[in-house]
């Protein structure tokens, strides 16, 4: 039995162990070999939960999932034309997300990559993390009738001009393009 136990403890010490990668990204001071533990998303330990900044994107355990889809994006030139030239001085954008969702994981860096190359500032973007029940600890949240993750809404002077929801339906920048262009 205690062969077994043994046996049972180095299985899981192994599979939990630190893993050795090699991050592929476009910021040379990030390409050296890092080792990172293998995360579970799934685990609750791990969630962004409330209002969180984009530095805790950046940062053990999320920066390996945000950097690669930040980095491995290939942007929508056309579309992308068009939102650089729609002024953004009155707009302000929530993200509401899942750091445990798969989908989160994929277009927030994507967005995020958009909205860097639109140079929109940082300070003008709300992140709300939520659990996978899609509650967030945040007075304002349930104001905000978030079904799905992500969610990506767009204000235009502090009235909602629109929304992406979990997937964009053409592409993210056409959608934005799309939001921003409504009724003008």
């Amino acid at each position: 039995m205690k062969y077994l136990t043994a046996i049972a403890a180095c299985i899981i010490l192994i599979s939990s162990g630190c893993v050795a990668r090699k991050l592929k990204t476009s910021r040379p001071e990030l390409t050296q070999e890092v080792t990172t533990p293998v995360f579970n998303f799934s685990d609750q330990t791990t969630w962004l939960l409330g209002y969180f900044t984009l530095g805790q994107l950046t940062r053990e355990p999320h920066f390996i999932w945000y950097l690669k889809g930040f980095d491995e994006y290939q942007l929508n030139i056309e579309p992308l034309g068009k939102l650089i030239e729609i002024p953004k001085d009155d707009l302000t954008i929530k993200i509401v997300m899942g750091s445990w969702c798969p989908d989160s994981r994929r277009e927030v860096p994507r967005f995020m990559r958009i909205l860097d190359k639109w140079q929109f500032p940082i300070s003008k973007v709300t992140f709300i993390g939520v659990d996978n029940a899609k509650l967030s600890p945040v007075g304002e949240y349930t104001g905000l009738g978030i079904e799905r993750v992500p969610t990506f809404i767009v204000y235009k002077n502090n009235i909602e001009a629109g929304r992406i929801i979990e997937n964009p339906k053409t592409s993210l920048e056409q959608d934005m393009v799309n939001i921003l262009t409504r009724n003008e």
